[in-house]
């Protein structure tokens, strides 16, 4: 299992590569990556990612550990990334490890859905008319709620 949270940007081919070997004996690897998604309306500057270190990779790990004994799985990584981003940069990544397809792809969305709507991590916009806090969608609560 690798947590990490970080301000550097990272490799996404070179993370999946590396996460992949030496799993020969796991049949699935799954991997997403969050991107910073520019506003409708164009004026996203950057997105402004905070969190309390120790205490954001003590959470992250919780909820990896929970995937672990949740589903068969062989291997976790979550990445997330803080700072200063601007739009179209890699956020986050995500990849499981499993013998089979079904638990890779649940453990991953499990896993997606925490981050979006527990992980310990502020958000704030900062647009060219100015900058607000990302509120939390009903939408992503409601995701979370199936794995309840």
């Amino acid at each position: 299992m690798k947590i990490a949270v970080q301000s550097e940007p990272f490799d996404f081919g070179a993370e999946a590569a590396g996460f992949a070997s030496g799993h020969d004996d796991q049949g699935a690897v799954v991997t997403f990556t969050g991107i910073v998604r520019n506003t409708a309306d164009g004026t996203l500057k950057q997105m402004r990612i905070e969190h309390y270190p120790g205490m954001t990779e003590k959470a992250l790990a919780a909820i990896a550990e929970q995937a672990l004994s949740r589903w068969s799985l062989g291997d976790v990584l979550v990445i997330h990334r803080f700072g200063d981003l601007a739009p179209g940069e890699m956020i986050m990544m995500v990849a499981t490890a499993a013998r089979h397809r079904k638990n890779a792809f649940e453990a991953a969305e499990f896993l997606m859905d925490y981050l979006k709507s527990r992980a310990p991590f502020w958000k704030k916009e900062i647009l060219s008319n100015g900058a607000e806090w990302v509120a939390a969608k009903e939408e992503d609560e409601n995701s979370l709620k199936r794995w309840q």
